[in-house]
């Protein structure tokens, strides 16, 4: 009698959306990580393939799902902006984030960071940068090779594949500014300048809707001396006319209206 052997089906392999740890330690980290990725996402607004994520756990090796890190900030070239629960690489046309931002913490190690960039240097990461909201200093590295060199001055330096660049920072501000310099702004920042964008754009609304209305005044006037005018050249005419015909009547009477008297 024939026995039938039931096949078993591969086991589903599961990557976890989160690692259970907390974003930041504490509000200092929290919000240098939020300046760098809202002012990045803001940068890169009309790029639709340019994707900049937060705390986002990216997962290199397909197959393999304890191969894995969630940098601060990771900014990756080329891939559509869009919601992921995680980075697979494989998923995104094997691209790795090529820049990726690190804020330390009291609870960050030295040796953990160093683990860190050795893991985005084996990786595909082209620059990796640490910022210290404690000291207001960065540390930077990009690919040489199969390496992540340091970079020897990060103050002035210019991010070869963002145009940021990169100056001591203050606390939470983290001293970037964008491709033109203008600095990297709070959140709260970003709305004051829209709420001024708004206002100023508000005023200037008023002052068209004034100058609109200023026009049709005078072109209501305008259209008022034109009609008195027209009223002005019809009276004219009509008193040229009636001298016309008494001189003519008179001209009947055998009377010349134009002799003097």
């Amino acid at each position: 009698m024939a026995t039938t052997v039931a096949k078993q089906k591969p086991t589903e392999i599961i990557y976890p959306d989160s690692d259970g740890k907390p974003m930041a330690d504490n509000t200092l980290q929290a919000d240098a990580m939020t300046i760098i990725y809202n002012n990045l996402r803001a940068m890169f607004a009309d790029e639709p393939n340019v994707f900049v994520a937060m705390d986002l756990l990216w997962y290199p090796v397909e197959g393999n799902p304890r191969i894995r890190v969630a940098p601060d900030v990771m900014v990756a070239l080329g891939r559509p902006k869009g919601h992921r629960g995680s980075y697979k690489q494989w998923e995104e046309g094997g691209v790795a984030p090529q820049v990726v931002f690190e804020v330390l913490s009291p609870g960050n190690r030295k040796a953990a960071m160093n683990a860190k960039r050795r893991f985005y240097a084996k990786y595909g990461v082209q620059e990796y940068y640490i910022y210290d909201p404690d000291t207001g200093l960065w540390q930077g590295w990009v690919r040489r090779g199969r390496r992540l060199t340091r970079v020897r001055r990060m103050e002035n330096w210019r991010s070869p594949l963002l145009g940021i660049v990169f100056q001591r920072g203050v606390a939470e501000y983290p001293g970037l500014s964008y491709p033109d310099l203008r600095p990297f702004l709070t959140f709260e920042a970003l709305e004051r300048l829209a709420e001024q964008a708004r206002r100023s754009a508000e005023q200037e609304r008023q002052m068209l809707e004034e100058y609109r209305r200023r026009l049709e005044q005078e072109r209501v006037r305008a259209e008022r001396e034109r009609r008195r005018a027209e009223q002005e050249q019809r009276r004219a005419e009509q008193e040229r006319r009636r001298a016309e015909q008494l001189a003519q009547r008179l001209r009947e009477l055998g009377i010349d209206p134009d002799a003097e008297s």
